[in-house]
Formats: structure tokens, sequence, C-alpha cells
């Protein structure tokens, strides 16, 4: 065996080793190649070395930056790490920049500019306007002083316009008065127009005659003597009356008058106009100022004035004892306490408040072109509205009667605190109606933008008539009475008109339109009607077109 092993291993050596070839010593030395290149690039990256290190620091920068330039979560997409996004999600590509962190400074708000008014009259810093501003000022209404012609309401106590240059007013200030409101308000004026609603009267002393003879008609009717200031009011004998005294007036005494519990009273309404020719009228139904003589009236006693005269001192709602379980105890107003009084009794009180509502109506109906007549003098009437109080009585047949207009109602609970509730409501609905109380934020009572004003009212809320608009005759003309509502025929003061109604309407809260009559009533006043001015059968034909379309305009 080992000689065939020695035999074997001396044959090999003996074969001659052969020479590499070319092509073996070619990728012997790629491979060399490939291997040093290897080295070299790790080389490169080795942190050890200066070069790695700028490299390292180069590669770091640019990654950083190149982050920042792509999409919004571009990376959580390419590798999610949360919940799919959904449909309403969107990409927001960001400049390719850093994103910088700004920290603000906190600066104090500046105090805003708010609307401003000033009050005209006797003592305007008193307590009897205490009500009137404090729905002012929550109203967001300022009050300055009257050395300002930067102001958007005056609020006059007494009547401003022979004191108060108010003829150039600019288009967004407002005045609480009508110029030629006294024709309203005069008491004298008042009560000697012949109106079915008003106790016959004679001005004194150029109706004595008539005053005589009608006495002598009448011998078993009283009568009382009265003025402006509504004070020393008696009953009095023929005999006992004073001719000569002027601005006084001689009125028919209601002897028969309703009761309740033994009291008389008088019912005060209170009464908001907010455009004349046409004419829009609104009452307050949110409530009605009782007040109740302090002393029953039988036995009767002429020289007994608080049996029949409602002074100061009258007695309110809350201590009429028949009227209390309802006042006090289930929490009615002064209406509905005695209109459940009145059906308490079988009879019904909506006879009475149907009458209320034409006999203020048919009052400011006559007086209204003496009012329109003085308003050409000032630069527009629709810088002014009227709110005043009509105080009435009622009879023991239910009928009523109309005494007196206030144009400066008193507004002060000073003497009856439980009175301050429906004063601040009154206020707070009317101005509201009229446009100081506003649910926008604004600087003043100017013209707001176009895009606010469109969003307040638009053509689309005022425009009424469709079907006869779009035929003949209003198709190709505006002659015919029926056809001056479509939107053709319409100028730039029948829409700024259109634009009031249907803002008061929408704002009217607890005002009840009277005039325009509702339609709900018109079968009260439908005699009357015939005596309207052209503008105030617009008006009311507006209105009814309305109703049409929209049954709140009904009532």
């Amino acid at each position: 065996m080992e000689k065939r092993k020695s035999d074997r291993k001396k044959r090999d050596e003996s074969i001659p080793e052969p020479e590499p070839s070319a092509a073996k010593v070619d990728e012997k030395d790629q491979v060399n190649q490939v291997v040093q290149r290897v080295e070299e690039l790790n080389c490169f990256f080795d942190l050890r070395t200066k070069r790695g290190q700028i490299l390292f620091f180069t590669v770091t920068i640019l990654s950083a930056t190149l982050t920042q330039c792509l999409p919004k979560d571009a990376l959580s997409n390419i590798f999610p790490l949360k919940e799919p996004r959904t449909n309403n999600q969107y990409d927001q590509t960001v400049q390719c920049k850093p994103e910088v962190k700004i920290v603000e400074k906190v600066v104090p708000e500046k105090d805003e500019s708010r609307p401003k008014y000033w009050i005209y009259g006797r003592n305007p810093g008193g307590d009897h306007l205490l009500h009137v501003k404090n729905v002012l000022q929550r109203f967001g209404v300022d009050q300055v002083s009257n050395d300002t012609e930067d102001w958007d309401l005056l609020w006059a106590h007494d009547y401003p316009f022979r004191k108060v240059n108010l003829y150039r007013l600019k288009p967004h200030q407002l005045v609480n008065h009508f110029p030629g409101s006294g024709y309203v308000t005069n008491k004298v004026d008042l009560s000697t127009t012949e109106m079915k609603y008003i106790p016959k009267a004679f001005k004194l002393p150029s109706e004595e005659d008539k005053f005589r003879k009608y006495a002598q008609e009448n011998p078993n009717k009283r009568f009382v003597q009265k003025n402006n200031q509504h004070r020393h009011i008696q009953i009095k004998k023929v005999e006992e009356i004073d001719f000569d005294s002027n601005d006084t007036f001689i009125q028919e005494f209601i002897d028969d008058p309703l009761l309740v519990a033994g009291y008389k009273f008088d019912i005060g309404v209170y009464t908001v106009i907010t455009s004349i020719d046409p004419l829009r009228v609104y009452i307050y139904k949110g409530d009605i100022l009782f007040r109740y003589c302090p002393v029953e009236y039988y036995p009767f006693d002429p020289q007994n004035l608080d049996k029949y005269i409602v002074g100061d001192d009258y007695l309110p709602t809350w201590e009429v004892p028949a009227l209390k379980p309802f006042y006090t105890k289930q929490g009615f107003g002064m209406k509905e306490s005695f209109d459940a009084y009145i059906r308490n009794t079988g009879r019904d009180p909506s006879t009475i408040w149907e009458q209320v509502e034409d006999a203020i109506r048919l009052a400011i109906l006559k007086k209204e072109s003496l009012i329109a007549g003085v308003l050409p003098r000032y630069a527009s009437k629709r810088n002014f509205f009227e709110m005043m109080r009509f105080d009435l009585v009622v009879d023991n047949n239910l009928r009523v009667f109309l005494m007196e207009a206030n144009m400066s109602p008193n507004l002060s609970s000073a003497h009856f605190k439980p009175n301050r509730l429906l004063y601040e409501q009154v206020i707070y609905n009317f101005l509201r109606m009229v446009g100081v109380g506003s649910d926008l934020r604004r600087e003043s009572f100017r013209k707001r933008s176009t895009d606010t004003e469109a969003m307040v009212s638009s053509l689309k809320n005022i425009v009424v008539d469709a079907n006869r608009c779009a035929e003949a005759p209003c198709l190709e003309s505006c002659a015919p009475e029926e056809c001056a509502l479509c939107v053709s025929c319409l100028n730039g003061g029948d829409l700024r008109e259109l634009h009031a109604a249907y803002r008061e309407h929408l704002n009217r809260g607890d005002m009840k339109r009277i005039f325009p009559v509702p339609k709900a009533d018109q079968r009260i006043f439908e005699p009357h009607s015939e005596d309207l001015s052209t503008k105030n059968r617009w008006m009311s034909r507006w209105f009814d077109a309305k109703c049409e379309m929209d049954r709140s305009y009904c009532f």
C-alpha cells in the first residue's frame, strides 16, 4: 500500500503545472478592483474620517429640508401608522420652507364704537327715563351729551321741533316724535274732534253758544271742564264754568261707568306710529295699563274726585281685591286679569278691545293729513316714529270712549315698582320694531353693506301679486290702481316703504298692527275703508296680498 501511494505522488509531481490563461488574469484583476472600490466607499462614509463627517452632516440637513417640502401627511401615507383617511379629508400643500411658529403678543381690545343717543327735555338725567336708558343700554346704544352731531337716536321727552333744528337730519338718524304729532296729543284738539268714540266736547271760549244749547237740550247730562295740563278736573254746573278760560274745553261726563269690584278705571294703550302717508299704526298687546280710582264709585259724590278721577295715586291692579287671584296668585298681567273678571260676570271682553283698536286708528286717521302737511318741511319723513298712550274709559254697556292721547306717557315705576316690567317690555318691543334694537352688531344706525341689508330683507320678501302682475293690463301699464304693487311699477321710495313694512312685521314681537287693518279685523273697519288716501289704500292692499301668501299677516 505504501509503495502504491509513493508511486502516485511521484506521478503527480512529474506532471507539469499549467500556465494561467490571460482571461483568468483579467477576471482576477476585475475582482480586485471591485474589492478596492468597496473598501474606498466604506472609507468615504467612515465617520472617523473628516470626509465622512462632512458627508453625514450634509445628508442630514438635506433630508430634513426635503421632509418639510413633502405634502402634509405624505409620510403617514407611505408608512401608515394611523387609520386610513376618510373621503372628507384632503391634502394641503405647504410652502417649501421650514414651519415657523409665531407667538403673538396679546393686545387688549379697543372699545367698539356703538350707536349713540341723546335726550332732550327737562332734567334729561332724571330717573323718569330710567327704563328707557336701561333698554337702550341693553340694545348696545350709548348715551352721549347733546353737544354732538354724531348721534343715531334723539329721545325727546318734550316736543323738540320748536327748539331743536331737525330739518336736515341724516338718513340714519331717528327721533321718537313726528313733527305735528300735537294734532293727536293736544287734549283740546283731540277732544273736540267729531268722532263716535269721543264724548261730546266744546272748545272755550269760541264754542260757548254751542255748549249752552247742547246743555239745555240735555238737562240730565253732567260736564267737566278740562285743559291741556289735565289738572283740576271736576264736575261743574253750567253756572260754575269759566267760559273766558282759553285753552280749555267742556266735555260730557260718562256717568254710568263700568266698574270692577265697585271701582271706576281707565285703560292706557301704548300705541306706535311708524309711518305717515302711508300710515302704519301698532299697539302693544303684551299688556294694558289699568288704573283704578282709589275710592269706590258709589255712593257717588261729585265733590270727591277720588271716586271718578284717576290721579297719580291711583289704585293699581294688584290692590283690587277682585283681581288679586288672577294677578298675584296666578301671575297674569293687568289685561288678562281684567278679562277674567269680566268673563266671570258673564260678559265678553273682546267687545271692549275691538272698540279700543277702532277708536285709536280712527283718531289717528282723522289727524294724519295734518301731520302729513308738516312733514315736507323736513328732509325725510323716515327719520321719525311716535310712541304715545291713548287713555280710554268704558261705560256699563261696554261702550268705549276715547279721552286723551299722551305724547310722552309716564314710563317711570318710581311710584309703582311692579310697573317696571310693563314699561320695559313696551320700550323693548317697539324699539326693536322700529329698528333701534337689532340682532346684528353695528357701530351706528347707518345703512349696512348690501349683502347684510339683503340678508334682512330682499326683493323676494316684498313682491306680491305674481299672477296679476304677469298678465294684462298690469303687464303693459301701471295706470290701473291694482297694478301699483307690481315690481315694474315700484319706484325707489315705494321699495323703501315696503322693506320697512316687512321688517316691522318681522320684528313686531308683542306689537299688533291695527292699521292697515289686518284681514281678520276688516269686518269692524269696513265702513270707513272708502275714505282712505291713495297711499293708504296701496299699503293696505300690500298687507292683504301678503296675507294671501303668509297667514301671519292676517292678524
